[in-house]
């Protein structure tokens, strides 16, 4: 494990491994351990990346992290206050089409200046935090969709959000599991 990814692991046990957090908590531990397994569809010099992102990608739920309400915004912000790697931080602001939410939400101008990376390495984190439910068990795309759907009332912005950025999920996922079946 690198340092990145130990750092990364040990900030999101800091800041999620609490009782009010356990199934946040559970879900991290399971991204973290996917995006392991997901690792061989990056590039090698971006495998670390990939796994320390999963590690963060929630953070912005911690009570001391959260400030706008858009976890992955609130999540980059800290991180990039606290002096992580540039494309880190865009990957955790970016995670799971929170650009979709961030407009729901009115703050796709806060979420701006942190660079938008397609490809590869977003594909599997998507593809990471699509694969692992609330308790941590690993689960089919389309069933994590449904529950996130049937979490958040179809009012709330993370429901609007999950609704309309389905496709683009779905594709990310069907990108990293094709990329594994052909062992790239």
């Amino acid at each position: 494990m690198s340092d990145l990814t130990a750092n990364a692991a040990e900030l999101a046990a800091v800041l999620l491994d609490s009782p009010p957090l356990a199934r946040r908590w559970a879900h991290v531990q399971g991204v973290g351990q996917r995006a392991t397994e997901l690792a061989v569809t990056v590039a090698p010099a971006d495998r670390d990346l990939l796994v320390a992102a999963a590690w963060l990608h929630d953070i912005g739920y911690a009570p001391e992290v959260v400030d706008t309400g858009l976890h992955s915004l609130d999540g980059a912000r800290y991180l990039r206050r606290h002096g992580y790697p540039l494309r880190l931080v865009a990957l955790v602001a970016h995670h799971t089409c929170a650009r979709i939410e961030a407009a729901e939400r009115g703050l796709a101008d806060q979420l701006a200046p942190f660079p938008f990376e397609e490809g590869p390495l977003m594909d599997a984190l998507v593809t990471a935090d699509l694969t692992v439910g609330p308790q941590g068990q690993r689960i089919e795309v389309a069933e994590r969709i449904e529950e996130i759907l049937q979490r958040y009332s179809p009012q709330s912005p993370v429901h609007r959000a999950i609704q309309q950025a389905k496709p683009l999920l779905i594709a990310h996922a069907r990108r990293t599991l094709e990329r594994l079946d052909v062992g790239v």
